[in-house]
């Protein structure tokens, strides 16, 4: 059975049939999910019936820590999934509404040497339920700015985890956050971010035509692509590049290419004039990244200024190209920092606790000595 915040209102209607219940509670069932409201929060819904649906799995997240920036207005969410997984997402303001980045896994294990959701590798893929309930959650958690507006208008699947490594779940929360008894959020406001996994993103012209699908290419050939992202072995250039244009060519909607300039690997001008050559025909745009430094890997990011001149070169030869805005750079906005920090001060409690267990005698001479 899979999770109550996962499921359709057709899945719903079947199980409710199942257990002889009338068809019109799916709809009232469903409008408490929308709202992440529990069995036992059901008032409408009677008891026997809420008993019933409280013995299956939820799949929502429950909010453990908030950073807010003192800079801008983004906050990054730490969120705790029923398990005691932890995972992240982050809600970005901008003029035209509120952007969430979302995760879609515990963790990845995509090995991107510049990403520091993949230092831990993944320990499991959240399900449509999770993904929906880290919506749901912040839009609890954050002021609407009115009764008929919403927090969150767009959303973004570029947290921890690669949504096409989580496929199934991942159009399933599509479906889900774009239904009409779900969060009916616009699929022309939600982008996918992949690394490249050439046959989901096929697949991707018939089951999710309307969204932005962008990707995550970091580098202008296979050598320094080999360097940076472990995937590049499996699914080449030559590979990735035509897929990219078979969606913006079948789908009219524009690929967004990512691509973080790390200092001395990929940023120099004959970089710019490679890639410019390789995505020359792509209804396409370079979202330039002046890389968040990750120390794990020794790779250091360009400045600001330089990363305006790079995209200054890229515009020179007819390529659409823009500067990542910087958002929550004081509160550890790139993805999986936060939850890394979480998950090392967790081990080391753990670490501390089983000490003690190991050595009752010694820990109670040390408070002894205090």
């Amino acid at each position: 059975m899979i999770d109550l915040l996962s499921i359709t209102k057709q899945e719903l209607e079947e199980l409710l049939s199942q257990w002889k219940e009338p068809r019109f509670r799916a709809a009232q069932i469903m409008d408490w999910l929308k709202k992440g409201a529990r069995p036992e929060e059901m008032g409408n819904i009677p008891k026997a019936l809420r008993e019933k649906l409280a013995a299956l799995p939820f799949g929502g997240v429950r909010l453990i820590e908030t950073l807010r920036s003192k800079k801008d207005d983004t906050a990054k969410m730490l969120y705790e999934l029923e398990d005691g997984n932890i995972i992240e997402c982050v809600l970005m303001r901008y003029s035209y509404g509120n952007t969430l980045c979302i995760s879609t896994q515990a963790g990845c294990r995509m090995g991107c040497a510049f990403c520091a959701s993949t230092l831990n590798g993944r320990v499991r893929d959240l399900t449509a339920g999770e993904m929906l309930s880290e919506v749901i959650e912040t839009e609890k958690n954050f002021e609407h700015g009115g009764e008929r507006k919403r927090t969150v208008t767009n959303i973004v699947l570029m947290g921890s985890g690669e949504p096409l490594d989580n496929y199934e779940n991942t159009l399933r929360f599509l479906q889900r956050a774009t239904a009409e008894d779900g969060l009916r959020i616009s699929p022309r406001n939600i982008s996918l971010s992949t690394c490249g996994i050439v046959p989901r993103i096929h697949s991707l012209i018939e089951e999710a035509p309307h969204i932005t699908l962008c990707i995550s290419l970091h580098a202008p050939n296979n050598e320094i692509r080999d360097r940076l992202m472990p995937i590049n072995a499996k699914w080449r250039m030559e590979e990735l590049l035509p897929a990219a244009k078979a969606y913006a060519d079948a789908t009219g909607r524009r690929v967004i290419f990512e691509y973080a300039l790390v200092d001395g690997v990929n940023s120099s001008e004959q970089c710019a004039a490679e890639l410019a050559s390789r995505l020359r025909g792509i209804n396409a745009h370079v979202n330039l990244i002046p890389l968040n430094s990750v120390k794990e890997r020794s790779l250091m990011g360009v400045s600001r200024a330089y990363a305006h001149s790079f995209e200054e070169l890229l515009k020179k030869r007819g390529i659409s190209a823009s500067v990542r805005r910087e958002l929550g750079s004081d509160i550890e906005g790139a993805c999986g920092q936060l939850r890394n920090r979480r998950m090392s001060e967790k081990k080391m409690r753990e670490n501390e606790n089983e000490n003690v267990k190991a050595n009752p005698e010694t820990n109670g001479r040390a408070e002894d000595d205090q």
